[in-house]
């Protein structure tokens, strides 16, 4: 488990080097991005869920902080998340406001494939849940992250992503959260 560890906070920590003038297909030559997104719960035990079983449980809102940087050489960006879920209701024998619970963590997403406009990415992170609950079973998140975004100019841009939290295996309960979502980026 440490190995795994290890690999996602090489992932996450700050410290890249990036150069202002060096174009980012998430920000452009910006050195700066604010996300708002919002999302729609799946409940699906996959690390892809498939677009079916949604249920009352949204991410609203996910606030994210962004810098540009590379990983081995792909450009990149490094995050810090908050975001809130919000629960409603109960559906597949779940009570969805009981995981109605803030997060804090921070992430890194790759961009794939890319061209002068648009990006597909794929990113990892790690972080908390201010308390823990029965689905998850630890205060301690790990997130999964593939998005695809196109920037409409050199400020603005849009995210469609599916995410995926768990707790990695790291207590006896891991049913993990799924969402749908969709984002709306500001570069400066």
């Amino acid at each position: 488990m440490k190995k795994y560890l290890l690999f996602l906070m090489a992932l996450v920590v700050p410290g890249l080097a990036h150069a202002a003038d060096v174009w980012n297909p998430f920000m452009g030559y910006n050195d700066h991005q604010v996300a708002i997104n919002f999302g729609q719960g799946v409940d699906s035990g996959f690390l892809i869920p498939p677009p079916s079983r949604f249920v009352p449980f949204y991410m609203m809102p996910h606030i994210q902080y962004s810098q540009p940087t590379t990983f081995f050489k792909l450009p990149a960006r490094q995050s810090l998340n908050f975001g809130e879920t919000v629960g409603m209701g109960k559906k597949y024998g779940w009570n969805w406001k009981s995981f109605s619970i803030p997060m804090l963590f921070a992430s890194g997403d790759v961009a794939l494939l890319y061209g002068k406009n648009w990006y597909y990415a794929t990113g990892v992170g790690v972080g908390f849940q201010a308390q823990q609950n029965d689905r998850l079973g630890a205060k301690l998140l790990f997130q999964f992250k593939i998005s695809a975004g196109y920037r409409f100019n050199d400020c603005w841009g849009g995210e469609i992503y599916v995410q995926h939290f768990s707790n990695g295996n790291t207590a006896d309960e891991n049913y993990s959260y799924a969402f749908y979502g969709l984002g709306m980026t500001y570069s400066f």
